[in-house]
């Protein structure tokens, strides 16, 4: 039996990804530092799953840890999605956003590189394509960033490209995400972010639930079906199922290899918020405020790629998505807290 270590994976997307690998025959390692994260996530991707994973409480920038790690198991590959992930912050304290996203995976490379396992999937974002020429995206569209977080996915990509032209023994799978949303349909997994919410839909759901007031709009005069911002929203567990696919082709198939994982469409925020309040059944108030600096209109992925050479494709529509993130919220109002 293959076993992966995942870091980061009590977070969202982690937590997701390790339902999908426990039930596809995989053992799970999860190292996690709990800073944006809880372990009860973890608890519950057990319970679900019936499955038992290990869990390591730690830091990615801790060299000799990692190399304990890497000696007590052997591991097959790496699927690292621990790094900061707030593009507001991000501007705040970009120091703390290069030490952790780029140094933290110099370190882990350098661990996995000693340990001769030469096999991560990266957790990158869409935000590498900064403001697209033309849509949808593609992979071989050029890349440039907006923001340090945006940046600091760029730059860990630049050096995963170096790492295999380096050795050719290592495979390297970038996976752009777009816009993640939704939760597990058992309502026991899903976004739990430690404080306001940065990304729209937890923001809605807070909103709906009467822990936040109103949502705020940020402009509504871009060149969209209703001047609000267009993205390109995938299902939280679709999501998760990709990282296996890339796992799997990683077997057979050497070097770098970019997917976009996104639906191939693009929903604008008032799209969003009124599908979130037919599928919950309560009022999202909301106010138009001034635009985001950094925001682009719209993005939406091309993600035919994916489909030809990872036989992946996004297969939950909107209702699904809406419907089990106000599951996960109205049954966990307070998130992993409740």
């Amino acid at each position: 039996m293959s076993k992966i270590l995942v870091t980061g994976g009590a977070g969202y997307i982690g937590s997701h990804t390790c339902i999908e690998l426990l039930n596809n025959g995989y053992e799970v390692l999860v190292l996690d530092n709990l800073s944006n994260s809880s372990d009860e996530s973890l608890k519950r991707v057990q319970t679900i799953t019936h499955k038992k994973l290990e869990f390591v409480n730690g830091d990615i920038r801790d060299r000799e840890l990692l190399d304990k790690l890497f000696s007590e198991n052997t591991f097959e590959a790496v699927i690292h999605f621990a790094g900061f992930k707030a593009v507001g912050e991000s501007c705040e304290i970009p120091l703390d956003y290069y030490d952790n996203n780029v140094y933290g995976t110099i370190v882990l490379c350098q661990a996995m590189k000693a340990a001769n396992v030469k096999s991560i999937v990266f957790s990158s974002s869409a935000t590498v394509y900064g403001d697209p020429a033309s849509l949808p995206i593609m992979e071989d569209f050029p890349l440039s960033a907006t923001n340090p977080y945006g940046r600091s996915k760029l730059m860990v990509e630049e050096m995963m490209g170096d790492l295999f032209k380096s050795d050719n023994d290592w495979g390297i799978a970038l996976l752009r995400y777009f816009n993640p949303v939704g939760a597990h349909p058992s309502g026991q997994i899903g976004e739990d972010p430690n404080d306001i919410p940065n990304n729209l839909m937890p923001f809605v759901s807070q909103v709906a639930i009467g822990k936040l007031e109103k949502l705020r709009v940020f402009g509504n005069d871009y060149p969209t079906v209703d001047g609000t911002g267009v993205r390109d929203y995938i299902h939280v567990v679709d999501l998760a199922i990709g990282h296996v696919r890339a796992i799997e082709r990683l077997k057979s198939n050497k070097g770098v290899q970019i997917w976009n994982l996104g639906v191939g469409k693009g929903y604008s925020v008032l799209e969003m918020v009124a599908a979130f309040e037919k599928a919950s059944g309560k009022d999202v108030p909301y106010e138009i405020v001034d635009r985001r600096s950094g925001d682009i209109a719209a993005c939406y992925a091309n993600p035919e790629k994916a489909l030809k050479e990872l036989n992946w494709k996004a297969e939950r529509e909107l209702e699904e998505m809406v419907t089990d993130a106000w599951r996960w919220q109205s049954q966990n109002p307070n998130g992993y807290a409740s």
